[in-house]
């Protein structure tokens, strides 16, 4: 099964996406169409939307749901677009979970480390590892 390539934004939406990106991380919440609007110098909202639906369809943006300044970014392709909070939550539990290893966790941990690999958190990953193997080292002393 092959991986489906994504259609490139244009430069104007690229643009907007980012202007989206550093909204959402600044304020916690989208902007609106027309702060989109105001701040890109775009001359309507319907321009505004016009970007947005095409991003959305081609995967760069959703709408959480129907309510205003529901957006939020989907694929970062910059780091100054990576605000992904779900990376944090993986961490967190995954070096909780290394701190005091089970049985139970131990295959967890192992799960959530490749999760933060793949999705390109490497230095945290090996955090973990660290922190595992130093738990290891000492429970085998």
């Amino acid at each position: 099964m092959g991986r489906v390539k994504q259609e490139r934004a244009t430069k104007k939406q690229q643009e907007l996406l980012q202007f989206v990106a550093d909204f959402i991380k600044q304020h916690d919440y989208g902007p609106s169409y027309r702060e989109i609007m105001r701040s890109l110098d775009y001359k309507s909202v319907s321009t505004v939307a016009v970007h947005i639906d095409a991003l959305i369809a081609k995967g760069y943006l959703r709408r959480q749901d129907k309510s205003a300044r529901s957006l939020e970014v989907v694929t970062t392709h910059s780091s100054s677009l990576d605000h992904a909070p779900g990376k944090d939550i993986l961490y967190e539990k995954a070096l909780k979970w290394a701190k005091q290893p089970t049985d139970a966790h131990t295959k967890d941990v192992e799960i959530l480390i490749k999760a933060l690999e793949i999705i390109g958190e490497k230095e945290k990953a090996a955090t973990i590892k660290k922190e595992l193997d130093a738990v290891s080292d000492s429970a085998n002393s």
